[in-house]
Formats: structure tokens, sequence, C-alpha cells
């Protein structure tokens, strides 16, 4: 295993460095200079190091027989050596940490910097010689890592269209028809809400002609598996997508037609799809301007949402509290704080935007709690 000389060793560790020249830089440690420690000098100089460390980490001192703390430069893992040929459990691999990076985000909110990490380095796999089945795996498995960076770009307030741009080319050149309407979706999720619904009615809409089998020009068309039940989830996310986009559009007839349509077909397997679905209608409601309709759904959006889904779970406290403010409900000022604590603890950036509608609430109503509330609110809406 190769090391980085960029971080170098702070002090050289105890006896096995006894005897060199003092004059001599710390670069040559580590250039390969011919009066530089051998390969098992330099060994026994790192475990002298750990020792010493753990040394220091359990005791509160060196042993001084042991050696000295010194800070060891760690392993150069950027540029590692690639498999010498991808299997199917490499495609698993990645599949997992994709799952398992989602989970993290809905807990925590953020994660754009450790899913931009994931996607560079699993990318290079395609350079990799494998089967074509496995190849095509690979491609619809990055595809969907590459959406999933995308959104949480878009969570953490960066721009993540390159990554849609690249998961959408992974997708079309592995034929995976479900990884292309699911970049579609993402990707116009994240564009009816950063105040362009008309694009992200075209990218929906682009989706949902994928669905409906319409691929004219394509040499070699995507595919979906019949038995697939993403394939449903996806074409009622869409249409959920879609109405949210016409609510704001100042659509109100397309805005109902298609949440019911969404409602109809939206797959509610889990505690995240059956919450999610019910936050989506109970905004979509409110930009109809039905917020008697839209609570209920807020409401049982906030109670479904676990510990496993804060993030989503805030940003439903949110336009619960909202709601409960604007029509001058008893709670509306409880509620309203719960929900600001709540997004305090959190690592999101769409959930302080969501702040904003509840900020204007609170300033319209009188009395001095609710100004207080409202500027402490305000500070964290814009403390990004």
């Amino acid at each position: 295993m190769s090391y980085g000389h960029a971080d170098k060793i702070a002090r050289q560790a105890g006896p096995a460095a006894a005897g060199r020249d003092s004059a001599s830089s710390e670069d040559d440690a580590y250039s390969g200079a011919e009066d530089g420690p051998g390969p098992e000098v330099e060994a026994e100089m790192r475990r002298r190091a750990l020792i010493a460390a753990t040394s220091l980490a359990a005791l509160g001192r060196v042993v001084t027989s042991l050696g000295e703390v010194a800070e060891l430069a760690l392993p150069r893992t950027g540029d590692g050596v690639l498999p010498t040929r991808v299997s199917m459990a490499h495609v698993q691999a990645i599949e997992a940490v994709t799952e398992q990076l989602r989970a993290l985000a809905r807990r925590f909110g953020g994660q754009a910097e450790v899913f931009g990490a994931a996607a560079e380095h699993y990318i290079r796999w395609m350079q990799v010689p494998t089967t074509d089945a496995v190849q095509t795996r690979l491609g619809a498995a990055l595809a969907e890592l590459h959406t999933e960076a995308g959104w949480v770009c878009y969570t953490s307030g960066v721009d993540g269209t390159g990554y849609f741009t690249r998961a959408l080319q992974l997708a079309d050149d592995a034929g995976d028809g479900f990884g292309i309407c699911n970049a579609a979706w993402h990707a116009g999720a994240s564009l009816v809400r950063s105040g362009h619904p008309n694009d992200a009615l075209k990218a929906f809409q682009l989706g949902q002609l994928m669905l409906a089998g319409s691929q004219p020009g394509k040499a070699k068309p995507a595919t979906f598996h019949t038995d697939d039940p993403r394939v449903l989830a996806i074409s009622a996310r869409l249409d959920m997508s879609s109405a949210a986009a016409y609510a704001l559009l100042d659509c109100p007839d397309q805005a109902r037609r298609a949440l019911a349509t969404a409602q109809e077909r939206w797959q509610q397997d889990t505690v995240y799809e059956r919450a999610d679905k019910d936050l989506n209608a109970a905004r979509i409601h409110v930009d109809l301007g039905h917020l008697d309709t839209a609570e209920p759904f807020a409401a049982t959006a906030a109670r479904t949402f676990g510990e496993a889904n804060r993030r989503d779970g805030a940003m439903a406290a949110v336009l619960l509290a909202e709601l409960h403010v604007r029509t001058g409900e008893p709670r509306g000022l409880q509620l309203a704080h719960q929900a600001v604590t709540t997004v305090t603890e959190l690592n999101s950036v769409r959930a302080c935007w969501r702040l904003e509608p509840l900020v204007v609430a609170l300033e319209a109503r009188p009395g001095g709690d609710y100004r207080e509330l409202a500027r402490m609110a305000r500070q964290v809406a814009t403390r990004v």
C-alpha cells in the first residue's frame, strides 16, 4: 500500500529513527532519497507511532519505550487500482452504497459531498472489462447513484444538474427505461420548487412519454421490466409532480386531474411512500389555495415520517405549522416553534428554504410571541 507525500510524519517515532542525520529534511523521509529509511524501517516507525498514539489515548500519556506520537500520512485511495474485472457483486455493492447513502440523507439531510465522491469513484468501473449483462446492470446502478447525487445536491443548495445529465446518459446507454424516467422526475422535481415549473413540466412530460412507449428516433429503445414495481411508482410520482407544476402555473383543472391520477396509482408499500404522497398532496392543495383540504394531509405526513426520515418529516412539520398559523389555530405557535427547532437540527438547505412561508405567516399575526418566533425562524431560514 502506498502513502501520499502531502501529509508528513510530524515527529519521527522513537528509537527506530535514532542515528539519522538531524539536518536531513522531512521530505527526504518520504521522497525515496537514498539515505531515507528503507521499507522495513518505515513500517517499524509507523507501527511504533500507532502504539504510541494508542497509549496516549488510553492512558493519557505515552509510555517511553513505545516511541513518540507522530502524525502519519494517510493512504492515497482516490487513484487506487481498479478491479481487474467487474462482476455482479461489484454492481450489487454500488446498489447497496446508494441505498445506504439515501437513508443517511433522509435522516440527517445533506450528504452531497459523500454522494459526489461515490459517484466519481464508481464511474471509473465503467472502464473495466466485464460481460454485457453486467455492463448493462452497472450502467443502471450508476444512473441511480448519479440521480440521487443530483437530488441531494439540490437539497443541499448546490446545482446538481451535471449529475442528472450524466444519469440520463448512463441510463440511455444501458437501455434502462426506469433510470431515464427516474432521472427525469428527480431533475424536474428540483426545478418545480426552484421557480421553474414550466421547465419541470417538460421533464415530467418526457418521462411520461417514455412510460407510454413513445421513443421515436431511438436506434435502441430503452426497455421496462413489466414485473418491476418501480415502474408504476415512478408513473405516479410523475403525475404528482406534474400536479405541483400545474398548480404553480395557475392551471387548477390540470393540477386536480394530475393529482387524482397520482393518488390512484401511488404505491404505498413503505412508511416513506405513504408519508411522501400525503406531503406532496398537501403542498399542491396549498398552492391551489385549499388550506382546509391541505391540513389533514400535512398532519398525516408529519405523524407518519419517523426518525429514519427526519429531513422530510421536518418539512411536513413546517408546512403543518404554516397552515395552523395562517388559519389562526391555537396550536399554531407551538407547532411553529417545534418545526423551527427541528430544522435547526438538520443539514438541509431545502428544509431551511421551506421556512420562508412560515416566517411570512408568523409576521402577519399580531403579538410579540409571533414576532419573536418569526425573527428566530428567519435567522434559520437565511443561515445558508
